[in-house]
């Protein structure tokens, strides 16, 4: 793995290199804690200030407010956004040291005849594309990748392994204690700039699409239901599940392990904490949380007794007031 200067780096991402030379090498980027002299790395939150002033890195890439403490441990690039700095960096780097993906299909992947796969796009081993779907431009499906009939995934996408976009959403009538399954007569449309993690789901819609619209960032191991529509550029966290129906705003992001309900909807700019399940819409941007804090198991028995009595308690403490006021 070939290195990078230091001068290299700042000609291609900008910022101000500060109490370094430009000819020093730099053979790898790492966490500040375990970074060493050959080594970048960056600093995005002051509360680390510690670990910067003990980190052996060549060079730290900071913010304007650290520059000061920065200089006094070493070398430093100065920028505005130092962990936008440092993806950028990431990217720089994956260029110079990772062969290119070369275009198109994998022999192994099987893509039907009436699909449209762009020339410019990437279709991995042992991937499925199926009848009626396209793949736009420089997209990248990486290994066992379904994409269902009619689905289409825009351009510059990365799709990691095992992701199927396109199940039969979960859409079942009761009937004399049986299930009659409604079947599902939508696609799946995916936008542009999205990445989809590891082993995603993503059902078709039941009689509309299921929509993901550009920029968005879906984590390993997600579960987005039939009809769901997730607007521009919001992310969401690793085994996040959002039911059937439900409307995502832009810019939102949902933490990990956290369930939305179907039919809701989030605003843009709506951020929903890890462990957290939403239970009813939200239109007003804004950080929500609902979880039951961890605690020692006996003590966390007796605070859930003591919740399932809220009810009572409140229908008491009401009853009291109005004979108060009536004393």
């Amino acid at each position: 793995m070939s290195s990078l200067l230091l001068g290299h780096i700042v000609d291609a991402l900008g910022g101000s290199l500060e109490g370094g030379a430009r000819e020093t090498a730099i053979a790898r980027i790492a966490p500040l804690e375990v970074a060493g002299p050959g080594d970048l790395s960056f600093l995005s939150n002051p509360r680390y200030q510690q670990q910067l002033a003990a980190s052996r890195a060549a060079c730290v890439i900071v913010a304007p407010a650290m520059r000061d403490a920065a200089l006094a441990r070493g070398a430093c690039i100065v920028a505005d956004n130092p962990y936008v700095y440092f993806a950028r960096a990431t990217q720089l780097w994956r260029q110079r040291n990772v062969p290119a993906r070369p275009s198109g299909v994998h022999p192994s992947a099987v893509v039907d005849p009436a699909a449209q796969v762009h020339p410019s796009a990437t279709v991995g081993p042992l991937c499925v594309i199926e009848r009626g779907a396209s793949i736009g431009a420089d997209t990248v499906l990486k290994s066992r990748v379904t994409v269902g009939e009619d689905c289409h995934v825009g351009a510059r996408c990365i799709v990691h392994a095992g992701v199927v976009i396109g199940a039969d959403g979960f859409g079942f009538a009761p009937e004399h204690g049986q299930w009659v399954k409604i079947e599902q007569l939508g696609a799946v449309r995916i936008g542009d700039d999205v990445e989809i993690g590891a082993n995603t789901c993503i059902d078709r819609g039941a009689l509309q699409d299921t929509v993901i619209e550009d920029g968005v960032k879906l984590d390993n191991l997600i579960q987005i239901g039939h009809n769901v529509r997730i607007g521009k550029h919001s992310a969401m966290a690793g085994c996040v599940g959002v039911a059937g129906s439900a409307t995502i705003g832009a810019h939102c992001t949902v933490g990990g392990g956290a369930i939305v309900l179907g039919h809701l909807e989030l605003a843009d700019n709506v951020h929903i904490s890890a462990a957290t399940v939403v239970t009813r819409s939200l239109k007003q941007p804004g950080q929500y949380t609902g979880m039951f804090p961890i605690d020692d198991n006996a003590r966390w028995e007796k605070n859930a007794a003591t919740l399932k009595q809220l009810h009572s308690l409140r229908e008491r403490i009401k009853a009291l007031e109005l004979a108060l006021k009536a004393a």
